[in-house]
C-alpha cells in the first residue's frame, strides 16, 4: 500500500503518518523505487495509534501501548495501569478547566461591562 492509501485506510494525513516513520512507531518497507509500502500491519499500527490519540494518549504513552499491543505475554495490568494513569491526567485537566471556568465566569460577572474604566477582569489578571 502506497501512502496515501495507507492514509485514507487509517484516517490519518499523510504528514502524520510520515511523522510517525520519522519517530519510530512505525517502520514501513521501502520498494526498490525508494517509496514506502505499508503493510496490513502497517495499517492495524496506524489505526491503533489514531485511536489512541483520539483518546489523548501522547506518543510516549502510544510507544507503550504498542509495545504491550505486540506483547503477546502481556498481562491486562499493564495495559489498564497505562489507561488508568491517563484516565487520571483527564480528571486532572478536567478539574483545571472546570475551576477555570468558575474563576471567569466570576469574574464576567462582576464586570459592570459599561462605559467606565474599571473593570474587575482587567484588576484580577493585573493582580495575577
Amino acid at each position: 500500500m502506497n501512502i496515501k492509501d495507507v492514509s485514507q485506510a487509517a484516517d490519518l494525513p499523510a504528514k502524520t503518518i510520515r511523522y510517525y516513520e520519522e519517530i519510530g512507531l512505525i517502520t514501513p518497507a521501502r520498494g526498490s523505487n525508494g517509496y514506502r509500502d505499508f503493510s496490513d500491519q502497517d495499517l492495524h499500527k496506524l489505526t491503533f495509534i489514531g485511536r489512541a490519540r483520539a483518546l489523548g494518549f501522547s506518543i510516549n504513552e502510544c510507544r507503550v501501548l504498542l509495545a504491550l499491543w505486540e506483547d503477546k505475554d502481556r498481562s491486562s495490568a499493564e495495559v489498564k495501569a497505562v489507561a488508568a494513569t491517563h484516565l487520571d491526567e483527564i480528571d486532572a485537566k478536567i478539574k483545571a478547566l472546570t475551576d477555570m471556568r468558575a474563576t471567569l465566569s466570576h469574574l464576567v460577572e462582576t464586570c459592570a461591562g459599561d462605559a467606565k474604566p474599571d473593570c474587575p477582569i482587567l484588576r484580577s489578571l493585573a493582580q495575577g
